[in-house]
């Protein structure tokens, strides 16, 4: 076999992700590509799947490129002259219980907030489109016409012609057997054949790309797990053209193709596979029958559609796909090698996802930076001990299932977990800890009695500790709460060249005195937001920043891949040694005067302020800031002190109302306040001024800042037309939550998206952060024209809207 000695991009895989990636860089005039597949194209996981096309998926970003692959497919066929199977036949989401119908209902107001259409259908309107339904226990559901479905090897064949027409090349019994990598940057690959040099690499091994990334020092979770399907034999006078059907209360879905039924499962206990390797023989093979493993929903099945007792099964089908650990796909550029990319782990979602995938690929891989906000799935979201093998054999077991699940807000993994727990998590555990997990670490979500703890229900409306958190909300704005708050993360960032290296990152001013906190965010050239969080000024040439969990890789990656060769600077993660508590509340003041000789009043120790101080017998970091709302200190804490801190801390406030606090009442107390949230309310597309933010800008500080010029534009351009606002049901006796992504209307059309919400507690009111636009410009005058509703679950409520906070708009005990 020929190959060539080098390429411009190499991707590694011949899945329909990687086919959809070649094809799309030919499309951007990137035509130097070479596709390695180690057997034959659609040979891993892509020839056996389903092939469902929808749509709707869980933010605006991601529905739209899930809407342009419906679109790639409608035209793909005509294009390249390879058949594609695609079909819009719709799809119908039913439910056979209020929880889920709540559940479909949220998704459909939803999907009208993306533009897709989506109408909701009664059990006899079910029956009507979908006739071999027996409808008994369904309480209705929803149709969406723009769905489909598409046979998956014929559609990756007509990527893989279509890449070839704009001059790429591909390669089949080509194996990739190592990335090849120099001085922390992707410069090609080794294959069986000899190297193939290349400005970048994309990883699109499917459930390969773990292993193969890992020998490279890179993570990628994902694991491949059993998925099972059945296919009958031809049903007479079985509709032709039936919508694809889900029927996530019983974990099946169904789809008509050439006269039969495929009914295939996402279950609630899965099966890992592959857990000791996957066999280089491998090339369309399945795996053993497991009819027990799925009878259950199959009886199931046969009592939802009686037509399938009558009819015989042509085929039991398991065969493997790869999941994550959030069951989440993984996109980007690696945070451990520059020049390395991957497109991995969909989740079952592979096929309908391609297009958009690849289109998004495409252009990454050509400007350097995502055309769209990714942060979903970008693979910077994930920790180095995700890569454990156990850990991700254990969460597997509950992430195919996730697919089909109740999509609970709030709701907790119960696999692959206590892996990460800070110095205080047995004291937190030993005062009713419900314990939740983020990346790994196990944090406080509410504070209850034991059976409280044991037997949460989950809701859509008042799940089971809401007042559990009233009282956690109370305490903090009478008395004094604790907070453990050691998942967030910290840098040290020193050198010489340490500040004129971060002010140049920062919107905001850094050059401030020894023992100042600065509130800022990172910018990217489009003035969009890459990171938010606060820099301490320790010393004339050392900084901590601070910043969340799941941001931890990827923002020491920014600040890795921003240093300019010469610039002396050094970066250290202290996360792991360095514990954070704070004390929150109108009594913390008395609290840290209790424990500490240091003057902690407003003359002495005013907002803003960081210094070390004593703490018992300990020495620890205090920092005068608040994300409650509240008078409060941040205690940074070295781990081996942590516990004696936690305990003096715990006895001295017992008689001022000190009381654990968790993060479901952090997140209703900053609501109150408004205060914003990386990955929910900001991100890569909101600037500052678009998110009000601008206080913490200086547009004007010499030497500027990433993002600067694309601020000054918008500047220049007069009032923004797309604008955060902070809005609060005007319903008072039962109001609905606000979650996420919510339409919000303004007279009667939709103008603008809740982006996060909670009830908040010390207000009494169900209130949400989200954005809106006007073409003339988002004024206080346009809030207040109004009419404003919020459209929760396909019903609409009236709101109220405005730039500032519900709660103490004034800020006065923040600063008492």
């Amino acid at each position: 076999m020929n190959i060539p000695s080098k390429a411009d991009v190499v991707i590694v895989g011949g899945g329909i992700a990687g086919c959809s990636i070649a094809y799309h860089l030919t499309k951007l005039g990137i035509s130097d590509v070479v596709l390695c597949e180690r057997k034959q194209l659609t040979s891993g996981t892509t020839w056996h799947a389903a092939g469902l096309v929808t749509q709707l998926r869980a933010t605006r970003q991601m529905t739209e490129l899930a809407q342009y692959t419906g679109e790639l497919f409608g035209r793909l066929e005509a294009e390249t002259g390879q058949a594609t199977g695609f079909r819009r036949n719709g799809s119908l989401r039913v439910a056979t219980n209020a929880a889920r119908y709540e559940e479909l209902a949220r998704g459909a107001s939803m999907g009208r907030n993306f533009g897709l259409p989506v109408q909701a259908v009664s059990p006899a309107e079910i029956k009507e489109r979908w006739s071999p339904i027996n409808t008994d226990g369904i309480v209705g559901g929803f149709w969406f016409p723009d769905d489909g479905q598409v046979n998956p090897a014929d559609v990756t064949m007509a990527y893989a012609k279509g890449a070839r027409m704009g001059g790429a090349k591909i390669y089949e019994q080509l194996s990739v057997t190592k990335i090849l990598v120099e001085n922390g940057r992707a410069v090609g690959v080794m294959t069986d054949q000899g190297p193939i040099h290349a400005r970048q690499v994309v990883i699109c091994g499917g459930m390969w790309s773990r292993d193969l990334a890992a020998e490279v020092g890179v993570t990628l979770p994902l694991h491949a797990a059993e998925h099972f399907y059945v296919v009958t034999e031809a049903i007479p006078d079985l509709p032709r053209n039936l919508p694809v059907l889900f029927l996530g209360d019983e974990w099946t879905y169904y789809k008509e193709d050439a006269g039969k039924l495929l009914v295939g499962f996402f279950e609630p206990k899965a099966k890992p596979w592959g857990q000791k390797g996957i066999s280089d023989s491998f090339c369309f093979d399945s795996l053993p029958e497991d009819i027990e493993h799925i009878a259950p929903h199959l009886v199931d099945a046969t009592r939802r559609v009686p037509v399938l007792e009558r009819t015989g099964m042509q085929l039991f089908f398991n065969g493997p796909e790869s999941f994550t650990a959030d069951n989440r796909y993984l996109l980007g550029e690696t945070p451990e090698v520059a020049g390395l990319f991957c497109a991995t782990g969909f989740n079952s979602i592979g096929i309908l996802s391609s297009g958009g995938v690849g289109k998004a690929m495409a252009a990454w891989l050509r400007d350097g930076r995502p055309p769209v906000e990714l942060i979903d799935v970008d693979v910077r979201r994930t920790q180095s001990f995700q890569r454990n093998r156990k850990y991700l054999e254990d969460r597997t077991v509950e992430s195919l299932g996730l697919n089909f699940d109740m999509h609970w807000p709030s709701r907790q993994f119960v696999t692959a977990r206590g892996i990460r727990r800070s110095p205080f998590h047995d004291r937190m555990v030993a005062q009713g800890a419900f314990m939740t997990e983020t990346m790994g670490w196990e944090r406080p979500g509410f504070f209850g009695t034991a059976a409280e703890v044991a037997n949460v229900q989950y809701s859509y409306d008042r799940p089971s500790w809401f007042e559990n958190v009233r009282r956690e909300c109370v305490n903090t704005a009478e008395n004094v709460s604790i907070f453990d708050h050691s998942s967030f993360v910290k840098y040290r960032v020193e050198g010489p060249d340490a500040l004129a290296f971060l002010n140049r990152l920062s919107a905001a001013q850094i050059d401030v005195p020894v023992g100042r906190v600065v509130y800022t965010q990172w910018l990217n050239e489009a003035g969009g937001i890459e990171a938010d969080v606060t820099v301490t000024r320790l010393a004339d040439d050392a900084f901590m920043v601070v910043t969340i969990a799941v941001s931890q890789r990827r923002d020491m990656s920014w600040m890795k891949r921003h240093i300019a060769p010469q610039e002396r600077v050094s970066l250290q993660d202290l996360t792991s040694g360095l514990s954070m508590l704070a004390v929150m509340g109108p009594k913390a003041r008395a609290l840290m005067a209790r424990v500490s000789p240091e003057d902690f009043s407003d003359a002495a120790f005013p907002f803003g302020t960081s210094r070390e101080v004593d703490l018992g017998y300990a020495r620890v970091r205090a920092s005068r800031l608040t994300y409650v709302g509240e008078l409060g200190f941040e205690l940074y804490v070295e781990a081996e002190f942590a516990a004696h801190v936690y305990d003096v801390l715990a006895e001295a406030g017992q008689d001022l109302g000190l009381k654990p606090a968790g993060f479901f009442a952090l997140n209703s107390l900053r609501m109150e306040k408004g205060y914003r949230h990386w990955g929910h309310d900001i991100g890569e597309e909101d600037t500052p001024y678009q998110a009000g933010l601008g206080f913490a800008v200086a547009i004007d500080k010499p030497g500027g800042f990433v993002g600067r010029d694309a601020l000054l534009r918008q500047k220049a351009a007069g009032p923004v037309t797309r604008r955060m606002v902070q809005v609060r049901l005007k319903d008072s006796d039962h109001p609905p939550l606000m979650f996420h992504h919510e339409p919000i209307l303004r007279d009667g059309q939709i103008v603008g998206s809740i982006m996060s919400g909670a009830y908040g507690h010390r207000i009494g009111a169900s209130l949400g952060l989200g954005y809106v636009s006007g073409e003339g410009g988002v004024t206080a005058e346009w809030l207040r024209s109004g009419p404003f509703e919020i459209e929760i679950a396909m019903k609409r409520y009236a709101a109220e809207l405005q730039f500032g906070p519900w709660y103490d708009p004034k800020g006065e005990r923040i600063r008492a």
